[in-house]
């Protein structure tokens, strides 16, 4: 079994920033991509940002240079910092993680519960 845990969300005014910070543990041999995803009321999940097991990164178009990536490898753990944030911002943050449990086991998504970010004054 394998568990994410994120933490880091919460209320923040507008221009604001906050951390987030995600570990995944349980029985896991390999972590390859690590990202994050957010899904606004009433829109799609979409790519927030993400990283590879080798640090390249890649960030959805709105991001503009706010956010900014990074891992742990030896904790198994992924952040998010998140600078001049707005209201647009607001929605619920899902990280993953692209892992597998075995040497030569498949490599499957994994993800957290998801946490809430509202942007609000």
């Amino acid at each position: 079994q394998v568990k994410l845990v994120e933490s880091g969300g919460g209320l923040v005014q507008p221009g604001g920033s906050l951390r987030l910070s995600c570990a995944a543990s349980g029985s896991i041999f390999s972590v390859n991509a690590m990202g994050w995803y957010r899904q606004a009321p009433g829109k799609e999940r979409e790519l927030v940002a993400r990283i590879s097991s080798g640090g390249s990164t890649n960030y959805g178009d709105f991001v503009k240079g706010r956010f900014t990536i990074s891992r742990d490898n030896a904790k198994n753990t992924v952040y998010l910092q998140m600078n001049s944030l707005n209201a647009a911002d607001t929605a619920v943050y899902y990280c993953y993680c692209y892992l597998n449990t075995r040497w030569t086991g498949p490599f499957f998504d994994s993800w957290g519960q998801g946490t809430q970010v509202t942007v609000s004054p």
